[in-house]
Formats: structure tokens, sequence, C-alpha cells
């Protein structure tokens, strides 16, 4: 998904006036990246990911800044940022003329600067909306793995596999979600309303699992009452799904092969053999190449399964999905109470992010469901997100209330309560940018105060963005 904040590229080689706009860009809620100099921003957007707006000067010391445009329209072509001039008067026809360009809008000198943050709030939801158009037209399944380029390349693929595949491997580290890929590639398939059945092989006895698979007659053994179909037969028509393949043993690896290549399976007590129609989908954590090698899997049977290969990268390697999971585990969660989603402050999306996550996605949901068995409060913070069992926790063995805990004795070496209003007042005007993701229009409106006078106070208890600091 297209990030809802806007990533504005200035260019401006007047130091005063370049530090003056980042700094209101900046406090505005934009993501600035400040070049000086034509060369320096057409190396940015080679290395870097695509702005939604360019803010340019037309007079730059090494290229005048329609040249620029010129030259970015050439090598860029549709990825150009929309770009937003800022000209002398004597430069308005030539500004004029780069509209006829393709230039998004211009601003004369001396400007208001309230009105160029209107103009670029605009630009910047034109561009968003579009952006986020584009991607609604892309495959469903897209939005439904990831937002780390990984996830969303393996979610285009699943129709195409989904619908010419029959026997697919899944590879990934423990709770890397391998069965999560395995449901969506069902749900891609031409008919999702089919049964999908899953088991893991690494949980059932040798004794047992031959049974489960395959399904056994009447007094086949010992405890044997009635028939029972295996889940081979329970997924026919739709897909079966066999975590941790790795882990079946050398004779039971022989008796999968034959159901895998042949598509047929003969329960246990019986003598006639059972066609199967579905999609099998293997999946495990170890390396098979490696177990082949070894000898503790055939070879046989791996070259069978390992007909389209789909590789989990673990959390740690795609950690643009790490919030993405994150907010789409508490919507789920929201939806089994029936209850508002909890939100994240910015520390507790920050530790989300610095975490390395050994478990992977089963980890992150595990951590983010007792946060909310063990927080009262419809914003989860940082210390939310610990186990409460951990001394290391801010918030272990803090039983009392909060009236409790706020009633502690004024010391003697308090500071003078001027001083003290003005940290509250400090730390009310934080807490309300935090509550509107440092939004300066919408939180002057809640605060009921121009968004100059903000912008003032701001400046005088030295309050910045997290990425500003």
């Amino acid at each position: 998904m297209t990030d809802t904040v806007c990533r504005i590229l200035l260019v401006e080689d007047d130091p005063i006036m370049g530090e003056s706009l980042n700094d209101r860009f900046q406090l505005e809620g934009f993501e600035v990246v400040w070049c000086a100099s034509a060369g320096e921003a057409r190396a940015t957007l080679e290395r870097q990911p695509r702005f939604q707006l360019m803010v340019s000067d037309i007079r730059l010391p090494d290229l005048p800044g329609d040249v620029l445009f010129a030259r970015l329209q050439e090598t860029l072509a549709q990825d150009t940022p929309r770009t937003l001039f800022i000209t002398g008067y004597g430069s308005v026809e030539s500004a004029v003329d780069l509209l006829k360009r393709g230039a998004a809008d211009y601003i004369t000198k001396p400007f208001d600067l309230d009105h160029l943050i209107d103009q670029i709030r605009d630009l910047c939801a034109e561009e968003l909306a579009r952006l986020q158009a584009a991607e609604s037209m892309e495959s469903a399944a897209s939005s439904t793995l990831g937002r780390s380029q990984p996830m969303r390349h393996m979610a285009t693929m699943l129709p195409r596999v989904a619908e010419r595949a029959t026997t697919v491997l899944v590879t990934g580290e423990s709770g890397a979600g391998k069965e999560f890929v395995a449901r969506a590639l069902h749900e891609a398939g031409p008919d999702p309303d089919s049964p999908f059945v899953a088991v893991n092989c690494a949980a059932l006895p040798e004794s047992l699992l031959e049974a489960e698979l395959f399904g056994h007659e009447k007094g086949a053994f010992t405890g044997a009452t009635r028939a029972r179909r295996g889940v081979f037969e329970q997924a026919d028509g739709g897909t079966l799904f066999l975590d941790e393949i790795g882990d079946m043993s050398l004779p039971m690896q022989a008796k999968l092969l034959r159901a895998v290549q042949e598509r047929t399976i003969t329960p246990l007590g019986s003598e006639t053999p059972r066609p199967v129609r579905l999609r099998l989908v293997c999946a495990t954590h170890r390396n098979l190449r490696e177990n082949v090698d070894r000898g503790d899997f055939r070879e046989d049977l791996y070259y069978r399964i390992n007909v389209v290969h789909l590789r989990i990268p673990p959390l740690r390697e795609r950690r643009e999905d790490i919030l993405w999971l994150a907010h789409q585990t508490l919507a789920d969660l929201a939806a089994r109470e029936g209850a508002a989603p909890r939100r994240l402050t910015p520390a507790a999306e920050q530790a989300l992010l610095e975490h390395p996550w050994p478990g992977n996605v089963r980890e992150l949901r595990h951590c983010l469901e007792r946060a909310t068995i063990f927080s009262a409060g419809a914003v989860l913070d940082e210390p939310d997100l610990c186990d409460p069992a951990d001394p290391q926790n801010p918030r272990a063995g803090n039983a009392g209330t909060p009236e409790e805990n706020a009633a502690e004795t004024v010391p003697a070496s308090a500071p003078p309560l001027a001083d003290y209003l003005q940290a509250q007042e400090a730390a009310y005007i934080r807490q309300a940018l935090e509550h509107h993701e440092w939004q300066i229009a919408r939180t002057a409106q809640h605060l009921g105060i121009s968004r100059k006078n903000l912008w003032e106070k701001m400046r005088r208890h030295g309050l910045q963005p997290p990425h500003a600091e």
C-alpha cells in the first residue's frame, strides 16, 4: 500500500531559505530530503524510493531548475515526481511554459509560507490518491501477503500458480507464515470454496500418520470401530497442506511418494486404490536439499514435490511487513472482540520495527494478542508489548491505580510554577502532536490555536517530529 505521508524532494541552493523550508515541511508532517544542487537532486532520485513531490527553485548553481525538470522527464519518464517551482517575478513566463510541459504548479517570490503549504498539501493529496488508485488495480492477492517486495512479488504469482500447479513446495523458518501463504494460494484458485485441509506431519507419531493421511477401514487395527477418510480424501477437489514434511520418516516418505506420483491412495485395511484430485502444498522449515544429501529425505520425493518452490523470507528480512502485519493483527483481534482496533504509539511501532522476531509472524501475533489482553487502553505503547512477567518491563509489578501512582509527595526542590507550567505545556503539545501523527493543521485545530502559534510554541519547546530529531 502507498504511504499516507508525502515525501518531498526540496531543491534549494540558498542555505537560509533551504533550512527554513526544510524545517517547516517537516513540522507540517512531510518527509523531506533537501538537496542544494540539481546534480545532488538527480543522484537522490536515482538511489531513493519515489517522491510524491519535488519543490525546486528555478535558479540553481549547476543547472537551471527547468533544465533539471526536462532531463528528469527524459530519464525517469512517468516516474518523474510532480514538480512545484519557486520562481522570481522575472521567471514567471518560464514557469508558465513549464506548466505546459508537465510541471504541477509554481509560486513566485516573495511568497506566503502558509499558502505554499496549502499548495503542497493539495498536490500531495492528488498524487497519493493517484498512486493508491493505481495500486488498487493490482491483483487482489497482492495486498494479502504483505507490503515488502518479496511478498508482493509472490502474491502476483499466486493466481498463475493456483491455476496451473498441482504440487507446490513452501519453505521458510518456523512461524514465517507458510500456512498463510498456502491458504492464499488456495483462495487464489478457481474454486476457493473447495476444501482446504491442513495437517502437521511433525505433530503425529508415525503409527498414526499413515491412517491420518490415507484413512482406514473399519477393523483395520485395534480401536478402528468405524471407517474414516484420510486427509487426502477430505481434501479431494481442493487443497491439502502438509506442514513439516521434512520431519517425516523415510518409510512414510515412500508411501507418500506413491500418493503424490499416482494421485491415488489406499486406506489401511483396504486393497482398492482410490483416486484423488487435489492441489498438494508441502511445507517445511528444513533445507530439503541438504536432507537429501545426508540421506534423510528421499531424492525422488524431493523432485516430485519441488515442482513450484515458494520461499517465505523471515520477518527480519522484510521489515516493511512488520507494521502492516501488526495493524492486520490488531484489526483481527478487534473483530473477534467486537471492539475498535487498538492503535500503536510511534514508540511502540519503532520497538516492533527494531525487534529481530526470531519467531517471525507467529511471535509478532502472540506479542500483540498478549498486549491487548493486559492493556486496558485504546493505545498500545512500547511497555505494553513486553511480557508482564518480564522483570525488565517498566510496567511489571506496577499494580497501583493511576491515582495511587500519581499521589507522590512534592519534593522541596520542585521547580518554580512558571517552569512547571512550561514543562506541562510542552508535554501536552507533544501528546497532541503524536495523537495527530505530527500533522500541524490538525493539531492546531485540536488545540484551538493557529498553525503559526503552534509552530512558535514548538520552536520554543524544541519539539520536532521523530524523523527530524
